[in-house]
Parts: C-alpha cells; structure tokens; sequence
C-alpha cells in the first residue's frame, strides 16, 4: 500500500497543515495509507481524533517517514525530515530553492524528488492547483484588514451627530490574485480604492471590483501571468507619475513580486514624505524584500507618522482556510500522482513536468539550476 505522510510543521509561526481531514477521507477511500504526525492540525484545530475518525493512522515523527512514497508539506522540508526520508520518495510543498539553497541540496544527496508548489504551471488545467493563488487569496484578505486595523481612520464613509466622515483613500499596488483581494475587501469596508500594475489586463479586473485605475504610459506583460521588470526609463516613469497619486492615500498595500528575485521598489523615500501623517502601508512583499524602502519584515515600524507593516506568512494567520484551500491543491494534484491506489506519475505531464524541482538526485528545473549553479 502506497503510504502518504504528513508532518507537522516546525517552521517559526506556521499554523497550518497540510492535509485537512476532509481530504485525508478521500484518500484514505481511494486506498492510500496515510500517516499524519501527532499535532500536525493544531493549529488549524485540526485535532489527532479528527483525522483518525478521517481513516489516518497518527504517529510519532520516527514512525512517519519509514516507507513514505509521498510527504505532503507547506513550507520546505527541514533537514531532518530530509535525512529521514527514503531514496526515491518524492516530496510535496512549497519549496523556495533560492532561498533553501542547502535543503535543495539535500534533497539531490538524498535522492529524494520534489515537486514545488510554488512552480506549478499557470495554465488553465492546472488553476485547482495553483496554491500560490490560493494562499495569495488569503494574504490579500488579511492585507486590507490589517491596514484597516494600523490606520488611524475609518474606512467607510459616515454619516454621524459629529458630521460626515470621508471614506478613506486605498490604493493597491500589484493587481495579481493577492492585489484583487485587497482590492475587494478594501472595497467591502467602505473604502474608496485605486489600483495601480505595469499590466492593462490586470487594471481591467481592478475595474471590475469598483477601483479606480491609476494608468500610466507603461506596460509590462510577462510570461506567465507575471510582470516582466521594468527598464530604468520606465522606472522613472512610474516613480514620477506614482508620488503624485501616493500623495493623500491614507493606506497604501503593495504586492508586486518577481518570482525568484527581489521585489521591485514601489515606494521610495520621497514618495513616503508625501503619505500623511496617520497613513499606513502594508507591504505583502516584505518576506522577498519589500516593495516599500522602509519596510522591515515581520515589524510595524511608524516613520514621520506613517505606519509601515511588513507581515510575514499571512496564510497562517488565516489557517483554518488556508490549510484548506491548500489541501484542495494537493488533492488535485495528487490525481495525477496516483492511479488509484498505484502511485504512477507521467513525469511528462506538463504540470508535473514544470512543477519538478529534483528527480533522480539532480535539479531538473533550469532557473533553479541557474541559479544554485548546479
């Protein structure tokens, strides 16, 4: 029997898991043993009598991994989980190579798989899959409530005994899955919203949720959904166009990222100096360097008055759904990993073939390869 592993996550801060119940039943019914370690749901109040109910057998981290095909993870697997994991075993998560170079490394010593969540193809076929989307959709959400909870004002417009109070000014830089969340949430608070990204599609979808594109002269489709970076002219561009719509925002959320590379700088010191006093910015590219110059990570710092929160692994925050919806994305992918209960992958998949990170002791995906120089 093909034995399925899930570990509890050991990373500084993370709350979720994996696999919820829910999921484990449904492979479970299809054959699969799997194993969950004792704690695992914890902090998705998932307890150890939830999934034996769900069919799991619940162990001991030494009793996990011996004759594990699969292990199902959220963040990238620790040294020891590597070490103790068999040759051949494939491995299931979010894996950051360029910024686990060592754990990569591991993982081809070991000769151990992996496939990397965060590279799974942006394709139609493969969307039930896409947990950067998922969790993206979580930090997105969590995003507008955090600037409405730092800000000094209200977000919605009131009519009171005291006078009428303003909606508050919220302009979302970055329209991607995280940027749209924002964007409705913000809007669902009562917030007046503006939405600024390099690509003309991405402002359409703003348009559609009630924001109010801020258009510049620059566009900058990528591959794969993503931004392509911007040349030094049409960084000045944007910079000189964007410190004039900053001006008299009274919360700002920046989420552009470049997969595998620093974020882009956004907003610049002199374009902080125009942000009232009693603004705030929320800054969900802090964990890849920030969008923001004054941002530091995981702290809200306060610079002339100005809030500055650079949050680390939102998701967590949010864990009961977001351990969810990632679970939803392993299954999904997991029907291609499995024949009934055979495990029997077709490495030529397209979406397993662009998700592979290590097969056979060597990195397979060429700008991992490029960039670990390996």
């Amino acid at each position: 029997m093909v034995v399925v592993a899930v570990p509890k996550e050991r990373a500084p801060g993370e709350r979720r898991v994996a696999l919820v119940p829910e999921v484990v039943a449904r492979l479970v019914k299809e054959g699969l043993e799997v194993r969950v370690e004792k704690g695992a749901g914890e902090g998705a109040y998932h307890t150890d009598q939830a999934y034996l109910d769900a069919g799991a057998k619940v162990v001991e981290r030494a009793a996990l991994l011996p004759g594990a095909r699969v292990v199902f993870t959220v963040q990238p697997p620790e040294m020891d989980l590597i070490q103790g994991l068999e040759k051949g075993a494939l491995v299931v998560g979010f894996m950051q190579a360029h910024k686990n170079p060592d754990r990569v490394k591991a993982l081809m010593e070991r000769g151990v798989d992996a496939l990397a969540m965060e590279l799974i193809p942006r394709i139609t076929r493969a969307q039930s899959m896409d947990a950067l989307s998922s969790q993206a959709t979580v930090a997105g959400y969590l995003a507008a409530i955090h600037a409405a909870r730092l800000s000094s004002r209200f977000f919605p417009m009131l009519t009171t005994a005291a006078g009428t109070i303003r909606p508050a000014k919220v302009m979302v830089m970055g329209v991607g899955v995280a940027g749209l969340m924002a964007i409705a949430t913000a809007k669902r608070l009562g917030a007046q919203v503006f939405a600024y990204d390099v690509r003309k599609a991405a402002l359409e979808q703003a348009l559609s949720l009630g924001a109010k594109p801020v258009e510049l002269p620059i566009s900058a489709e990528g591959e794969g959904g993503y931004a392509r970076e911007l040349t030094e002219e049409e960084k000045r561009i944007q910079h000189e166009a964007l410190r004039e719509h900053v001006a008299g925002m009274d919360a700002v959320i920046t989420t552009a990222q470049v997969p595998g590379r620093r974020a882009p700088i956004l907003l610049t010191e002199d374009m902080m100096d125009r942000l009232a006093p009693g603004s705030v910015v929320v800054d969900l590219a802090a964990e890849s360097g920030g969008n923001c110059v004054l941002t530091k990570p995981g702290e809200v710092v306060e610079v002339k008055g100005v809030r500055i929160y650079g949050p680390l692994n939102l998701p967590s925050e949010l864990s009961v759904h977001a351990s969810e919806m990632y679970a939803k994305n392993l299954y999904n992918l997991s029907r291609l990993l499995f024949k009934g209960k055979d495990f029997a992958p077709d490495w030529e998949d397209e979406i397993l073939k662009g998700a592979l990170l290590v097969k056979d002791g060597q990195v397979v995906h060429g700008p991992t390869k490029a960039l670990l120089g390996v």
